[in-house]
């Protein structure tokens, strides 16, 4: 990570934030953070692994946040800062030295601000933003540049809002809400009676609402659509990731997360903590149960227990994906000394 802005930290001060055993020079000073083959004299880095342990054999790191079990190392950076987790250690190290830039309240001489629309001072609203009639804002709300919030949106406090997000009317944004750029909330969920000798599909009104709980984060370009006649709900922290669609009437559970490219098709109910991996798809109308995890690719088409990992389309047990792509591959050894037998047999006959 660049270094422009971050504060200088020493080695002492980053043992104190993290409750880390410092080992070395208290007085070591920091600037930003680099992985270990990139960090220079300046940088902090991290090791939290034994197959990155050649990289920090040889790095120039200035100060490295390490397991316990590295600790005694007699190779690498002298000055270590020794920690359960060296990941969970950064969350606490990032916004000490890099802090987020102090935002300036006010509104933007180019907004248009609709009728009836009221917030809570202070607030920022960027240039070109559009806030339809009866818009509700809470206290500490970022909009920026190009944000566009229909009628009768509502957005809680310490809301940020990344630059060209659109909230349909009668979204519903909860208390520290993190859009990305690009986020399209409430959008028309995909509903058509399909037509009869050459007739057109027929639409089916989209009536229901968006509902984005607290302390909610959805990445850049994702989509998440009201819904049909029920609401689509995004449960109190979960976090989703860039370029993820989420049909409409979904409702997805505290705590959980889904990664990029998942699509999740409608009416679908997401438990608390489910982690869905990138790219992986759910059919309309499944449930997926409580803590259950669909990792990379995986195609859900039933319902899933709770707790379960699930692998493969159609999805199944990670444990029976894993023992059928085995016998899968086992299979072409058996083909190949079938073909050779073959080969073996007709010559034989000549």
């Amino acid at each position: 990570m660049s270094a422009a802005g971050a504060r200088r930290v020493t080695a002492g001060e980053l043992a104190a934030l993290t409750g880390g055993r410092l080992v070395g020079a208290a007085d070591v000073a920091v600037h930003g953070i680099a992985p270990l083959d990139r960090a220079g004299p300046g940088d902090l880095s991290f090791l939290a692994s034994k197959r990155y342990l050649p990289f920090f054999q040889q790095s120039k790191a200035a100060v490295v946040l390490c397991k316990p079990q590295f600790a005694a190392e007699a190779s690498g950076p002298p000055c270590r800062v020794v920690v359960p987790d060296p990941h969970v250690a950064l969350v606490a190290v990032i916004p000490v030295l890099y802090p987020q830039p102090v935002w300036e309240p006010g509104v933007h001489r180019t907004a248009v601000i609709g009728r009836a629309s009221a917030w809570e001072d202070p607030v920022a609203i960027g240039p070109h933003v559009v806030l339809g009639e009866r818009v509700r804002l809470g206290k500490n709300v970022r909009l920026g540049a190009g944000c566009v919030v229909g009628d009768g949106v509502e957005i809680g406090d310490d809301a940020l809002f990344y630059p060209h997000v659109v909230c349909y009317s009668g979204t519903i944004v909860g208390n520290r809400v993190i859009l990305h750029a690009g986020v399209r909330l409430g959008s028309d969920g995909f509903g058509y009676v399909p037509g009869k000798n050459g007739e057109l599909p027929q639409k089916i009104p989209q009536v229901g609402r968006c509902i984005i709980r607290d302390d909610v984060e959805v990445g850049a370009n994702t989509t998440i659509d009201r819904g049909s006649v029920d609401d689509t709900v995004i449960g109190p922290g979960t976090k989703i990731d860039n370029l993820v669609q989420v049909g409409h009437n979904v409702r997805i559970g505290a705590r959980c997360l889904v990664a990029g490219q998942a699509g999740i098709a409608g009416s679908t109910h997401v438990g608390d903590d489910v982690f869905l991996a990138g790219q992986a798809g759910v059919a309309d109308h499944v449930t997926i149960g409580r803590g259950a995890r669909v990792t990379v690719q995986g195609g859900v088409i039933g319902d899933i227990e709770p707790g379960a990992t699930v692998s493969g389309y159609p999805a199944r047990s990670h444990r029976e994906f894993l023992r059928a792509q085995g016998a899968l591959y086992r299979l072409v050894r058996v083909v190949d000394e079938l073909e050779a037998l073959v080969r073996a047999t007709d010559e034989s006959q000549r």
